[in-house]
């Protein structure tokens, strides 16, 4: 998959109940938890954000967009964490960004992408990361999505692959779909991530563990454990499970 520029924009966990929408504090909560990055970042890493933007998850889309572009523009302020965002929507189409430590652009793309009706293509995911990760070591790849259309197998290979580049995939499920919930955990088993559930509840729950996933990014195992938060010991904990000393 070849990187393309940000087109210009077309519009203006842990397991977690459904429920109303995140409330205002909610979200405060969520740029301010982002924001202790500039504190806590120790090194600089590269880190891959994917989004499944296919039309079932039009629903929670402004809200997941308008959350993550704020997350990570305030990582991007800060300077440690470089961010590739890769999206796969309609008929195959599928798009990487360049990372960039200043994330406005990327922002502006999220919120600006419109959500087309396609199956998942997970596995392009998957193999880009394992192209970008030749090039120059990737920490980390975040994954959003509601659904699997794939064959799981090969999912597993590739995702095998990336445990054994030091690449591990943390999962957001949205939805409750067991099949999707059992092939995105395994993906995150062979690859040394987690997986967590992701709804309209859980901007604050979300904003904590990405910023845990962040920090990992950019100074590993012992920056998590510097900082210490509930969620930054739970990383660790699924980590530590799966096979990272």
């Amino acid at each position: 998959m070849s990187e393309q520029k940000p087109p210009a924009p077309k519009g203006s966990s842990g397991a977690v109940s459904s429920g109303p929408r995140s409330s205002a504090q909610d979200i405060s909560a969520f740029v301010n938890k982002a924001r202790e990055l500039a504190a806590t970042g120790t090194g600089s890493g590269r880190l891959i954000l994917a989004l499944d933007a296919t039309m079932s998850r039009q629903p929670t889309w402004d809200l997941a967009c308008a959350l993550q572009g704020e997350m990570f523009d305030a990582v991007g302020k800060a300077g440690a964490l470089n961010v590739q965002l890769v999206y796969f929507r309609g008929l195959g189409e599928c798009r990487a960004s360049k990372f960039v430590a200043d994330t406005a652009s990327l922002k502006r793309l999220m919120t600006g992408l419109e959500c087309r009706g396609g199956h998942t293509q997970i596995g392009k995911v998957l193999s880009h990361a394992l192209k970008e990760t030749s090039r120059g070591k990737v920490e980390a790849l975040v994954y959003i999505g509601d659904a699997m259309e794939e064959d799981v197998d090969s999912l597993s290979v590739k995702a095998g692959q990336l445990g054994l580049h030091g690449v591990p995939v943390f999962l957001f499920q949205e939805g409750q779909d067991h099949l999707t919930e059992a092939a995105f955990k395994e993906i995150a088993r062979l690859s040394g991530g987690a997986w967590f559930r992701f709804d309209r509840t859980s901007a604050a729950n979300l904003a904590k563990l990405l910023s845990a996933i962040a920090v990992y990014a950019t100074g590993g195992l012992k920056a998590l454990e510097a900082r210490g938060s509930s969620e930054d010991r739970l990383l660790l904990s699924q980590l530590r499970a799966g096979g990272r000393p």
